[in-house]
């Protein structure tokens, strides 16, 4: 069964591991999950209230959800 799992944010999180910050992915596109690989960048300049779905490191809104 396929899922679609909408993520709101757009910049990752720290998690500091002592002196050490670890960010970990809340944009949902790192190829490195749990943490980021800095692919939050892609979605800088998204419309507020637009639903998009990333396919082969191309954006595409979708229309009808």
């Amino acid at each position: 069964m396929a899922r679609l799992v909408v993520h709101e944010e757009k910049i990752p999180m720290e998690v500091k591991v002592g002196e050490e910050s670890k960010w970990i992915c809340m944009c949902g596109l790192s190829k490195n999950q749990p943490f980021c690989d800095g692919s939050h960048k892609q979605t800088q300049d998204e419309e507020e209230g637009k639903l998009y779905k990333y396919e082969n490191g191309e954006r595409v809104e979708v229309k009808d959800f």
